[in-house]
């Protein structure tokens, strides 16, 4: 086993306003996003499998067809390949699980 601390993972900004920290296995992400207000996130489509959710702050997510104004403890899944995209609607932090890991996110 091993214990980390979310504030001391490495973290960057992945796009202007969102900065990303993860932790992974071999199987699985854990990421720990930090959105300002207004950043965005275009949509945009992957094979793995996708969790997000609101720790503090709203975000407007789309999924496919639908679009979710997400608050503290709301969340939505996204299936593999399916386009999605986000808008803070003030600052926001979330978090969200990928399956199988996103290589393109890893840092450690």
């Amino acid at each position: 086993m091993e214990k980390f601390v979310v504030t001391e993972l490495a973290s960057r900004e992945m796009l202007p306003g969102v900065t990303l920290r993860e932790v992974h296995l071999h199987q699985v992400m854990v990421t720990f996003i930090r959105l300002l207000a207004g950043a965005v996130v275009p949509p945009h489509r992957h094979p793995h499998e996708q969790i997000s959710v609101v720790i503090q702050g709203r975000l407007k997510m789309t999924v496919g067809t639908e679009t979710f104004v997400l608050e503290a403890g709301q969340g939505v899944r996204v299936p593999s390949q399916v386009e999605h995209s986000a808008e803070a609607l003030e600052e926001t932090r979330a978090q969200d699980s990928f399956s199988p890991i996103r290589e393109d996110y890893v840092m450690s």
